[in-house]
């Protein structure tokens, strides 16, 4: 047996050697790009799960693979994160989710379905969802799973493979946040059955009083056994009357028989002994559930021909055969439920026990109570909460699209959406997902979503995150809608106004995502989309009725206060605007617009314009001053003492102050702690020269090559070196996550128009190195602003 991968058949246990990755025959999805991984895992690190098209070798390594596949890597960095490759470039590295390796077995799973990556933890598959993340352009076509480590061996045990059915549905009806904190503690869980939709079908309804409205009289005993009239017919032929109660008397029927009979039409699968095949065939025949009959006549035939094939001793499994592969109903797919059947009684109101009413409508169909709780939970609550609904046939329901309201029949009585109904992009697909979110019908929610995420656009994204900005089952709808909005920001706040009318934190979230695409791609932004963004800014603040620019702002201000003009918006004036790089606005405009919201002082002349553009540039102040304040070629500044970069430790190898203002990356550079106060703290502080001030708007930090990234920090000025300022305070700020990384930030408020002569990072509390918490580790710092 091989040393590298070694196979324990008798424990199901497999060892997975440093750079290699093991491939079963039996770990293959059943349907590409669908299906769930389950396991138990034990490693320091690195727990790493590989999906390909195709198998790979045991050698096989996810680094040096060029054809497409997904990776996800638990424990990662040194067990702190998790990642996400897609053809070997990552999309997913957090930090602080609720998943990490250990040097004894835990559990895990990992589902795929049409590029919605999903992984939880714990022994049970679909539940303790922990993180999610949706490719954009998934890769349908992933099937193989490989089970991989990086530099320390990785055992695996009970690994199994499964399709995903209906599991599916309680995955995406928490597609809203991105990551998840489960409980182990699964059997709490399962005790709130209808509000575990991923629990909640016809299995619920298996003999239960809830909802029926028909009773089987069953033996000599006379047992009730009650069932739901609409359901028995579109399984077979029960004879029962249209309305009024039936009861169907089964003297020679024993209960076993029944409830095998009704086990498998409410679940699909039944389990009787040898022995009462014969007694269960007779009975499904007499009630014309064709497909169970036809089963058991085949396992009889087959136990005369091979008596060996059972133990009469012991139960036969039977389980419904699903002939509709590609319906994607819930509850419907496993069941021996005649679907056109069932429609036709929604048609006809046939089995009818609900008349529903909607305003200025009238009534609008005549349903079945049972077929409505299948798919809502709200419904089921609103039969049998013990209210006026429970006890009358008739429901009014008020607030309510009636378009959206029949494409949601249509589906719970099919399982299907009528690709006609919902074309594109428009409001009756927003009413549906609001009443499908309304309902709680998950797997409708789900098709709205997807439906909604395929065919975003420029034109369409204000208009749905007016809609869905305050439902949180659409979180993932909304933040994408919320990058799409960034990215054609120009044409989303000039085509219409109606962008004004989105809630603050949603506008805030947007402004933010422009910040980062401009940071990454700063050179395609000018001054004059800087002005953009600041007339947005402004008629969004103003609750503008019709576009205009930032100019009319002024002439308002001349006749009226910020108060009135702004009115309860002002607060967020503030705030938004420091997402606008003043530095960039012509002279003119920045004057005028000072003057126009009396925040913002004139700049003097005498004060020079040193402008951030991207991470890295060479427009800051210690890069300025290297060339002797642009007199000649670039000097390290600190050799040409034209800055003073003190650390708040004795210098030595890795604590270099000439590092910091150099243009060559260092992988090891850090200032050590010290004692301020009684209080640990560490900090690189910055001297621009005695006859230098500088009002600083913007600053740039480069992590060193380790991972002590800092969360709790302070940005201050100073004009004596010993009196602080503070010029931004960053509390769980968690942008630096990479080695080597480049991260900036405005300074804004009135602290941001003092000079200072004296700069400074500090600690306030430990980096998320555990070895040495208290080590600053950059190697690069930048400042911008109005240097004199």
């Amino acid at each position: 047996m091989s040393l590298n991968i070694m196979e324990k058949k008798q424990n199901k246990f497999l060892t997975v050697a440093p750079f290699e990755c093991a491939w079963r025959d039996d770990l293959r999805f059943r349907e590409a790009g669908r299906g769930c991984v389950a396991f138990d895992a034990f490693a320091h690190n690195d727990v790493t799960v590989v999906f390909r098209e195709k198998t790979g070798s045991q050698h096989y390594h996810y680094k040096t693979d060029n054809s497409p596949h997904y990776t996800v890597i638990i424990g990662s960095h040194r067990n702190k994160r998790l990642n996400i490759e897609v053809d070997g470039k990552t999309v997913v590295d957090v930090a602080g989710v609720d998943l990490h390796c250990s040097s004894t077995f835990q559990s895990y799973w990992i589902s795929i379905y049409d590029g919605l990556i999903s992984i939880g933890k714990g022994r049970y598959p679909f539940q303790n969802l922990v993180f999610q993340w949706l490719d954009s352009k998934p890769n349908c076509s992933v099937q193989y799973v490989g089970l991989s480590s990086w530099d320390r061996h990785v055992g695996y045990r009970n690994i199994n493979v499964m399709p995903l059915t209906q599991n599916h549905i309680s995955l995406w009806k928490h597609v809203d946040c991105g990551e998840y904190n489960g409980t182990e503690d699964v059997d709490d869980e399962l005790e709130e059955d209808i509000g575990d939709y991923e629990n909640w079908g016809l299995e619920n309804f298996l003999e239960s009083w809830e909802l029926s409205d028909v009773f089987f009289i069953v033996g000599e005993e006379e047992k009730a056994v009650p069932a739901h009239k609409v359901i028995l017919a579109a399984s077979g032929n029960f004879g029962l009357r249209s309305s009024g109660e039936d009861f169907i008397h089964l003297r020679d029927v024993s209960y076993p028989i029944l409830h095998a009979l009704l086990e498998y039409i409410y679940t699909g699968n039944t389990k009787v002994p040898e022995l009462h095949l014969s007694s269960l065939k007779a009975l499904s025949l007499q009630f014309e559930v064709s497909t169970l009959a036809k089963q058991c006549e085949e396992m009889m035939e087959r136990f005369k021909l091979n008596k060996k094939l059972f133990d009469s001793g012991k139960s036969v499994e039977i389980s419904y055969p699903n002939s509709r592969l590609n319906c994607c109903a819930v509850f419907l797919n496993k069941l021996p439920i005649d679907v056109k059947r069932l429609n036709s009684f929604r048609l006809t109101g046939e089995y009818s026990d609900v008349d529903i009413y909607i305003d200025n409508h009238g009534q609008v169909a005549r349903l079945h109570r049972i077929i409505l709780g299948l798919w809502s939970a709200p419904f089921t609550k609103m039969f049998t909460n013990g209210m006026t609904e429970s006890v009358s046939t008739k429901v009014c329901l008020k607030d309510i699209c009636f378009e959206a309201f029949k494409i949601m029949l249509d589906f719970m009585y099919s399982g299907e959406v009528n690709k006609d109904n919902t074309m594109g992009i428009d409001t009756l697909l927003l009413q549906l997902l609001l009443l499908a979110d309304q309902f709680g019908v998950s797997l409708l929610h789900q098709e709205c979503c997807k439906r909604l995420l395929e065919h975003l656009s420029e034109d369409s994204v204000c208009q749905i995150l007016l809609v869905i900005s305050s439902v949180p089952s659409c979180k993932l709808i909304e933040e994408t809608c919320e990058r799409i909005f960034a990215m054609h920001f120009d044409y989303c706040t000039t085509a219409s106004i109606d962008f004004v009318m989105l809630d603050e934190a949603t506008f805030g979230n947007i402004l933010q995502y422009l910040i980062s695409i401009i940071v990454f791609a700063a050179s395609g932004f000018n001054s004059n989309f800087e002005e953009r963004v600041l007339n947005a800014v402004l008629l969004w603040c103003c609750k503008a009725e019709e576009l205009f620019g930032w100019d009319r702002v002024d002439e308002m201000m001349l006749n009226s206060s910020p108060e009135l003009v702004f009115g309860e918006r002002l607060k967020s004036l503030e705030e938004f605007l420091r997402f606008v790089r003043f530095p960039l606005l012509p002279y003119s405009v920045l004057q005028k617009v000072k003057e126009a919201i009396g925040k913002y002082q004139h700049r003097r002349s005498s004060f020079k314009e040193l402008q951030y553009i991207c991470d890295g540039d060479s427009n800051g102040v210690l890069y300025f001053a290297g060339t002797s304040y642009g007199e000649h070629q670039w000097v390290n500044p600190v050799l040409s003492k034209k800055v003073i970069i003190t650390p708040s430790s004795p210098l030595s190898r890795f604590t270099d102050p000439k590092v910091l203002v150099s243009r060559s990356y260092q992988g090891t550079s850090f200032a050590g702690p010290r004692m301020e106060d009684g209080r640990n703290t560490a900090w690189w502080m910055v001297d621009i020269g005695h006859s230098h001030q500088l009002m600083c708007n913007y600053y740039t930090l480069r992590q060193d090559g380790s991972r002590a990234f800092i969360r709790n920090w302070c940005f201050q000025g100073s004009t004596d070196g010993n009196n602080w300022t503070n010029l931004r305070v960053h509390e769980n700020d968690e942008t630096m996550c990479k080695p080597g990384q480049f991260a900036s930030w405005p300074v804004s408020g009135p602290n941001a128009l003092l000079p200072f002569r004296f700069f400074r990072v500090a600690l306030a509390a430990p980096t998320t190195d555990t070895t040495n918490p208290w080590s600053l580790c950059i190697c690069f710092l930048e400042l911008y602003g109005y240097f004199r």
